[in-house]
């Protein structure tokens, strides 16, 4: 069963996609690029492949820095999907391509089994826990995780305290089911992992993206111009989802890194998040849009900005707690428990399990991965500072 789209998903060609690309311009994004363009900074894509012949991506995928055992056909993308969120993030812009917010960034790609995917190729897919693992061993420094599912993983948890172990950047989108369960989603409730939000122009969370005490930042995910499917003849108008901010918010770790390479993933993430724009206290993040809406230009015109200790975890409270439900209450023993790895740094699969104690709405149509995007979905939204959105807010930081 395909997730990929809300509504209508008529493929639309845009005569210049990059016109509908609203947020750089609401990011000043060119400002930014005369500080950083994300050069030197790897980015491993784990998704549905990547294309790397596209337009805007042709020379910006390293297909030879994945790992033989886990390239199985990690350049061939099979909806579309992965090779949008590269673009988000490295494209060049070249032949009317999207132009990714980080240009100079590379993209390491790698390529898993969602529910598009079936049969035999689903089976060769490589694990999301072995991705994980296989990054953490390279000089890449961010993981762009544009998927989820509502189950845990234990291989996956695993994988991604070695991974924060070895100091990377890890970023997943929150999920885009809010409208119809609001069920917590993995990998981005995961201790260590970034949990990322959608919003819309105005920087008001989309009414699908999905909300938590695990949702961290956010970033525009509405109304944005995406690979319609495999064949790469059209992009789709009206796209995006926790997919594209989870994007967007990979691709401002890049430019923030770049610029100061000698910080590691804590003083990037603190400065994600110290800057980040929004209307509450620091130390009362919302459920919606957890620390507020990402704006790395504020680390990148600041010449003497200060990003904080090496080693302090700018998301202790949440890495102590681990997901919480609605009740306030962890979800699991297996997200809550603090990690047995040594940390230098300071939250969907093919294969996982159900486990035993998972609810009727836990375990409905949550046995497999699914990927964060949405096409033609209505940009209803919920405000910022509104009384209702006060409630969610206290409730976070009971």
């Amino acid at each position: 069963m395909a997730i990929l789209s809300s509504g209508s998903t008529t493929a639309a060609l845009a005569d210049d996609a990059q016109s509908q690309q609203w947020y750089l311009s609401a990011m000043k994004a060119d400002g930014m690029w005369k500080e950083s363009t994300g050069e030197g900074i790897k980015v491993a894509v784990i998704d549905t492949g990547v294309n790397p012949d596209t337009p805007s991506l042709k020379g910006q995928v390293l297909t030879d820095e994945v790992p033989e055992a886990l390239a199985f056909k990690a350049t061939e993308d099979y909806v579309g999907h992965g090779t949008t969120m590269a673009e988000l993030i490295a494209g060049t812009g070249a032949g009317g391509g999207l132009k990714g917010l980080a240009p100079g960034a590379k993209i390491v790609p790698y390529r898993i089994a969602t529910k598009e995917l079936k049969g035999a190729e689903a089976e060769k897919a490589p694990k999301v826990a072995d991705i994980i693992r296989a990054v953490a061993d390279s000089d890449v420094k961010i993981m762009s995780m544009s998927f989820g599912n509502h189950n845990e993983n234990e291989d996956e948890l695993a994988a991604i305290r070695y991974a924060q172990s070895k100091g990377k950047l890890m970023i997943a989108g929150a999920g885009n089911d809010a409208e119809k369960k609001n069920l917590i989603g993995y990998p981005a409730a995961y201790r260590y992992v970034v949990g990322v939000a959608a919003t819309d122009e105005s920087g008001k969370a989309a009414s699908f993206s999905e909300h938590g005490n695990y949702v961290d930042l956010a970033a525009p995910g509405l109304n944005m111009p995406v690979w319609c499917d495999s064949n790469f003849r059209a992009y789709c108008d009206e796209g995006g989802g926790t997919s594209s901010a989870t994007a967007l918010t990979s691709a401002s770790a890049a430019l923030i890194w770049s610029a100061h390479p000698d910080w590691t993933a804590n003083q990037v993430l603190n400065s994600l998040i110290d800057t980040a724009g929004r209307d509450w206290a620091r130390d009362d993040p919302s459920t919606y849009l957890g620390y507020g809406l990402i704006r790395p230009r504020k680390v990148l015109e600041d010449k003497g900005y200060n990003p904080g200790p090496a080693n302090a975890d700018p998301l202790a409270k949440e890495n102590a707690t681990g997901a919480l439900d609605e009740a306030g209450n962890p979800v699991s023993a297996a997200s809550s428990a603090p990690s047995t790895e040594p940390s230098n740094e300071s939250k969907d699969t093919s294969d996982d399990q159900t486990p035993a104690a998972a609810s009727d709405a836990e375990t409905d149509a949550s046995d497999s991965t699914t990927l964060w995007v949405t096409l033609g979905a209505a940009a209803a939204v919920l405000v910022i500072g509104g009384a209702a959105f006060a409630v969610h807010r206290s409730r976070r930081s009971a």
